[in-house]
């Protein structure tokens, strides 16, 4: 029978490939009159064994544990945790990066959320904390997290990403590790808060203000230049992170939010914004985050985390156990608005297959995307690129790198070549179903 035939009686028809090596028409995902028992075929891996009498296992012949007062994962998904570049808290900066190989969906969970800690993380008693605005404003004004709460809030769903994230793809040659090693400074959660905009109504934009300031309550009051026309558009004083207080790590008891923009912008434990007419050239940003270009330029106040994705299963430490039917799927985002379209292949880039996109898609938040595939055993190369809604399309590996350059080896987050890589990520799965990082 043809792949364009139809089974009697149920009448499923088998899926087509539309791109080479496998890659199969997103139909098979979308509901769209093609069922996915067809794209399984008779795989054993995934059709599952005979039908037989469920065991009888200990666990449902006895009383299981009691309920807790805040529910933690199951003990079996002990190794679905942040790796950590300072464990022992020495006095330097310290990485949280997020295990998106072991997840799904697209909301990060709130203790698998990425963090960046210059000085260690602040315990901050909420009733003692403030949030003071003054500087180029015709009232300043003192709030405290009680008075915030009485003002309008809304919940929206963002991304957060380090502007050092995937910097290992710099490297001239690739470097072995997990999508958590190469791209977990990057999360997406829900948060809730006050629209800035909405208290600076409140205080007064003086007419020759057009940056501000902000700056944390951490020990070294890290603070960033904001422009005012991002602080009156979608900037937010969020105060819950996916309906909880915001985790300690992320900026506990509120922090900013710039939708979009580059990860320390949005500062954590937000106590001070003050309006300015000039941006503050502050320690952070003319030392870490003015990375040297090739042509010897700094690479300053560029804001924008730009349209990118990355497959995370299969990936490094996601391999596959046998030929049949699996989903490639990733994450896509841009700092510009919504996701339009990705693309995958499975060739190397020979041909190309439109992914599903996960509803609903979000403006300036990960979309999930996925492709049903059917391997075969063969050696694959896996790639996806991404496009935004204002038609932004995700820079091959060679073209970002001819503007930003390259390292030789780890990239040195205060030389070039280690700030906002949104290339392409490429795995290369062999014969016996394991993933090699590799460069395509």
């Amino acid at each position: 029978m043809s792949t364009k035939q139809r089974r009697s009686g149920g009448r499923t028809a088998l899926p087509e490939p539309v791109a080479g090596n496998g890659l199969l028409h997103r139909r098979a995902l979308l509901g769209g009159g093609i069922a996915i028992a067809g794209a399984m075929g008779a795989s054993p891996s995934i059709t599952g064994a005979a039908a037989e009498p469920l065991a009888v296992d200990p666990w449902t012949l006895e009383p299981g544990s009691n309920s807790k007062a805040y529910e933690l994962p199951s003990r079996f998904e002990k190794n679905t945790v942040r790796t950590l570049s300072n464990p022992n808290g020495e006095p330097r900066t310290q990485h949280a990066r997020t295990p998106h190989h072991l997840l799904n969906g697209t909301i990060t969970p709130n203790g698998l959320h990425f963090t960046i800690v210059h000085g260690g993380t602040p315990d901050i008693d909420p009733d003692k904390h403030r949030l003071a605005i003054h500087g180029l404003v015709k009232q300043p004004r003192i709030f405290t997290l009680e008075t915030l709460a009485r003002y309008p809030m809304e919940s929206r769903s963002y991304f957060v990403e380090c502007g050092g994230n995937s910097a290992p793809l710099f490297s001239r040659e690739p470097l072995q590790g997990t999508v958590q090693q190469l791209h977990g400074l990057v999360s997406c959660a829900e948060w809730t808060g006050v629209r800035l905009s909405t208290l600076l109504d409140e205080v007064g934009v003086d007419p020759a203000a057009k940056w501000l300031i902000a700056e944390g309550a951490d020990s070294p009051a890290l603070a960033r230049s904001v422009p005012l026309k991002k602080a009156m558009d979608d900037a937010m004083i969020a105060l819950y992170q996916n309906g909880e207080r915001i985790m300690p790590g992320n900026g506990y008891p509120i922090r900013l939010v710039l939708p979009g923009y580059e990860g320390n912008m949005n500062v954590k434990w937000l106590r001070r914004i003050k309006l300015v007419d000039q941006p503050a050239m502050t320690y952070y940003e003319t030392r870490t985050y003015s990375p040297i270009l090739p042509d010897g330029k700094a690479y300053r106040f560029f804001f924008l985390q730009e349209v990118k994705s990355f497959i995370t299963h299969p990936s490094v430490g996601n391999g596959l156990t046998a030929p049949g039917y699996y989903e490639i799927s990733g994450i896509a985002y841009s700092g510009t608005g919504r996701i339009a379209k990705v693309m995958v292949t499975a060739d190397g880039g020979k041909s190309w297959a439109q992914a599903a996109l996960q509803e609903p898609v979000q403006s300036k938040a990960f979309t999930r995307f996925r492709v049903p595939w059917r391997w075969d055993g063969g050696p694959a190369v896996l790639q996806s690129r991404a496009w935004d809604e204002a038609g932004n399309v995700q820079p091959t590996r060679a073209q970002i790198t001819a503007e930003r350059g390259e390292t030789k080896g780890i990239p040195n987050i205060a030389g070039f070549a280690s700030q906002h890589y949104n290339g392409p990520t490429t795995w290369a799965i062999e014969g016996s179903g394991q993933v090699k990082h590799v460069y395509a």
